[in-house]
């Protein structure tokens, strides 16, 4: 069922860390699954986040509107999810993405969720997250929500993490393909290719340097390296 790569990679035993963290600048990565189907559900383009996922954040929110929220109690509720996802995004790159394997099914699961982003890291229908997975993913996201919030108010938390979510996605895709101009973005992007080509163990957020700051993963610049 997996592709030549994908088998190869499970393989490589405790090496895998070293190989995966090798980058290769290819515009378009290995096929993952000899299956088309299976194949076509792991590749993406950027639009289809937003398109598909921007009128579910305006459905919850006016779920919570429909329940008598007023306009600043929907701004501060959705604010306060996009500022949760920051933490979550940041979480899920620093421990699962970047966790350490070497058994076989380790380095092919990991290969197959981040692993294969470290090794192609400008295969533009791999860099979103699958909308497949994510509505999975969005089960239990939702339910945790619902267990900590009220009825009232989790619709709009939900769909203020969900907007933070597509915010992530879409600067993700932005900081390897896009050419900013404006310094914010270009500091980004920056920041972003550091962690990918010069150390991968730092770096972990995307859309901000926030969650780095406060846990100490912020790398170091290449001045103060030269100065060690």
């Amino acid at each position: 069922m997996c592709g030549d790569r994908t088998a190869m990679v499970g393989h490589l035993g405790e090496s895998y860390q070293e190989w995966v963290h090798q980058p290769i600048v290819s515009k378009e990565g290995p096929r993952f699954f000899e299956s088309d189907f299976w194949e076509f559900l792991t590749r993406t383009a950027w639009w289809a986040i937003p398109t598909i996922w921007l009128p579910v954040v305006c459905w919850c929110i006016s779920m919570s509107v429909r329940m008598g929220h007023t306009l600043s109690q929907i701004a501060l509720m959705v604010a306060f999810g996009i500022f949760v996802w920051t933490f979550v995004e940041y979480v899920l790159h620093r421990f699962l993405f970047h966790i350490e394997t070497k058994s076989y099914w380790g380095n092919t699961i990991h290969y197959l969720l981040h692993g294969c982003h470290h090794k192609h890291p400008m295969d533009g229908l791999r860099l979103v997250f699958p909308p497949a997975a994510a509505a999975i993913l969005c089960i239990p996201f939702w339910n945790l929500i619902k267990l900590c919030a009220t009825p009232s108010t989790t619709p709009a938390l939900f769909g203020g993490g969900l907007l933070g979510y597509v915010m992530y996605d879409v600067t993700h895709y932005y900081l390897h393909h896009g050419q900013p101009t404006n310094q914010v973005p270009k500091s980004l992007k920056k920041y972003h290719l550091n962690h990918h080509f010069r150390i991968q163990n730092k770096g972990f957020g995307i859309t901000s340097a926030f969650w780095d700051r406060v846990f100490g993963t912020l790398p170091q610049t290449k001045a103060a390296d030269k100065a060690r």
